[in-house]
């Protein structure tokens, strides 16, 4: 193969990994019922399409060589492994199933999803397993999401994996009977995947356009399994609203565009559309009793509506927020409320609830809020020990380079 030839296929195996690997390891995990052999083959399996692809072409359906390839390893394994017959059977069996049927793909990814979903698992455990196995986040991105150390991330994880192998727990999507006792962890999961995708918790760039991606067709997912369900809707509806501003969230360097600075004519409007439909529906079939995905996707709905920063309607936003902060009350939340009662009442209002928020002392965004406010209370000296304070705790580069940015005005 040409030298150009070559790189294509090695960057085609790049592509692969970030858009396709986690639905090479969730059919993997169906077929072999082990998640930490699923996880060892499959990167054997990449592995080895780094070495043969550049040499022998791109196979006519990747997912498929790499399941196969991972399927034969994992094969292998388990003679070296002395285990009998019956187990390799299962194996050769399972890997008949045809993953280049895409409703296939899409419901092996959506079993592993409710597999790592079960109520056996801590809630914690639950969302965890499903970053880990479905969307390939390492347990440092997974730790810093939770705000835990990575090391307890890591026990959490094998944890999960033990209690599923040693409890039976089945790799399908449960009967509808019980597919209300497994949903808010779903949800839970496809929001994290989707926060992660929209500001990366490592790495260069602020958005990771494949994670978001693939939260918003796993949202999809649930709504079609479960079209009645207001909550699962209305995260569809929260993450299209949100997906939105993608392209006008960074500037043409990588770096970070305030929302009262974006070019509100990079929003998508078809999205947008979409998500003011799905919220309204969701808020009227409430009965004025909205879940925390409804009011969280209202919020969006008001700076969607906004053609111009000036336009928002804070009081709106800074209501939905007291709703949200009764109902599905966090120290997260109670900062996203501060922001808004900032804009309505002024930056001292709002330092008196970011100030009585010690639990978030380690979270870059509650200094960086912290930071913006002493700044517009004119406290610079305070303003710029909270903005470094903030970009010494920043995950990825882009917010870093933005703090930067801050520091040097203040300095």
């Amino acid at each position: 193969m040409a030298d150009n030839d070559a790189s294509r296929a090695t960057r085609f195996v790049e592509r692969i990994f970030r858009d396709d690997g986690g639905r090479v390891l969730a059919t993997l995990i169906r077929v072999l019922r082990d998640f930490d052999l699923a996880e060892e083959v499959a990167q054997e399996a990449f592995a080895a399409a780094t070495e043969q692809w550049p040499r022998d072409g791109v196979p006519q359906n990747p997912s498929a060589w790499l399941v196969g390839v991972a399927r034969k390893k994992a094969i292998d394994r388990i003679r070296r492994r002395a285990l009998h017959g019956q187990k390799i059977a299962e194996i050769d069996v399972e890997a008949s199933y045809a993953i280049d049927d895409e409703r296939g793909v899409e419901d092996d990814r959506l079993r592993l999803v409710f597999t790592c979903c079960h109520p056996a698992l801590p809630i914690e455990a639950q969302v965890a397993l499903t970053l880990r196995t479905l969307c390939g986040l390492t347990t440092e991105e997974i730790a810093h999401a939770f705000l835990v150390p990575a090391a307890t991330m890591a026990q959490r994880l094998v944890r999960a994996k033990t209690k599923i192998r040693d409890a039976g727990i089945p790799y399908r999507v449960p009967d509808a009977d019980v597919l209300g006792e497994r949903l808010d962890a779903v949800l839970a999961v496809v929001y994290l995947v989707f926060t992660e995708g929209y500001a990366a918790s490592s790495g260069d760039a602020l958005v990771r356009r494949d994670l978001s991606a693939e939260a918003i067709r796993l949202a999809r997912l649930v709504v079609e399994l479960m079209p009645e369900h207001v909550e699962a809707r209305a995260l569809l509806a929260l993450l299209l609203l949100h997906d939105s501003r993608r392209d006008a969230r960074v500037d043409a360097s990588g770096d970070v565009v305030l929302l009262e600075d974006q070019d509100r004519s990079k929003w998508d409007r078809a999205a947008i559309d979409e998500g003011l439909g799905l919220v309204e529906r969701a808020l009227r079939e409430t009965r004025g009793r909205p879940g925390p995905y409804a009011l969280q996707a209202a919020i969006a709905g008001v700076h969607a509506q906004a053609a111009r920063a000036e336009d928002t309607d804070w009081p709106q936003i800074a209501a939905l927020y007291r709703v949200l902060a009764r109902v599905a009350p966090s120290p997260i939340v109670e900062l996203n409320r501060a922001v808004a009662v900032a804009m309505v009442d002024g930056p001292e209002a709002a330092l008196a609830i970011v100030d009585a928020l010690t639990s978030l002392a380690d979270y870059h965004l509650f200094h960086a809020a912290r930071a913006d406010l002493l700044r517009r209370a004119a406290r610079p000296a305070e303003a710029l020990a909270a903005y470094r304070r903030a970009r010494d705790l920043a995950p990825n580069d882009a917010e870093r380079r933005y703090l930067d940015r801050r520091i040097g005005e203040l300095a």
